[in-house]
């Protein structure tokens, strides 16, 4: 949680606007390095500025700034009419960004192993980075910078993580697509009409010039 958050800080910190929302993981504050005036935190359950259905968002289509999604889709039924919803209450060029679990990792291999227990984290269905994307373009989403982090074990003992601890650099520098976690930004493209208007300017054809004729061909064409 403290890579994500120090991630999410990061890339939320620059985006402007006048609206925003936070799907996922009330207990967390994601927006809170945003300067958007308007932050609110929608969820399905627990103390939230907006309780919802988060496959039916109550929001105006195209009236959202940004939208952060923290673990939003692993562990909900319908994660592809959760992403419809959000690129339809997104201005075009808004931006989301989605932290998620990514399956190449040690820590979708524990998901794997016996005796994995079933509660949150390892109950949910986690998306690979290369799928989201695909999802997402599907949608008119453009990816413009993706994170990975948490390459160490998933220990619950503090030592045994500071033990660990050296997979961090190690693993940004030789495997980074096998973080445990990964933050994608995507941005929202809208491909509008241009009408093409005529060249008003363009130069007209020049006339032709009158010749003077002599005496003699006057006279001829008399």
């Amino acid at each position: 949680m403290a890579w994500e958050q120090a991630t999410l800080d990061r890339m939320v910190a620059d985006v402007f606007g006048y609206n925003a929302i936070q799907l996922g993981l009330p207990q967390f504050d994601f927006l809170a390095q945003n300067r958007i005036p308007l932050r609110q935190l929608a969820h399905d359950a627990g103390k939230v500025d907006v309780l919802c259905d988060l496959r039916q968002l109550p929001f105006a289509a195209n009236s959202i700034d940004l939208v952060v999604m923290a673990h939003s889709l692993e562990f909900h039924d319908d994660p592809h009419q959760i992403l419809r919803e959000v690129e339809r209450v997104l201005i075009p060029d808004g931006e989301v960004v989605i932290a998620g679990f990514n399956p190449i990792s040690i820590w979708g291999l524990r998901r794997r192993l016996p005796n994995c227990p079933q509660q949150f984290p390892w109950n949910g269905r986690y998306l690979s980075l290369a799928r989201l994307k695909d999802w997402l373009q599907l949608l008119g989403f453009e990816a413009e910078h993706s994170s990975f982090g948490c390459y160490a074990p998933p220990f619950r003992n503090e030592r045994w993580l500071k033990r660990w601890h050296f997979l961090e650099a190690s693993g940004q520098r030789w495997w980074s697509f096998a973080g445990g976690v990964y933050v994608l930004r995507a941005v929202k493209r809208v491909h509008s009409m241009r009408l093409i208007m005529p060249n008003w300017k363009k130069n007209a054809a020049p006339r032709k010039a009158l010749s003077v004729l002599s005496k003699k061909e006057t006279a001829r064409h008399e």
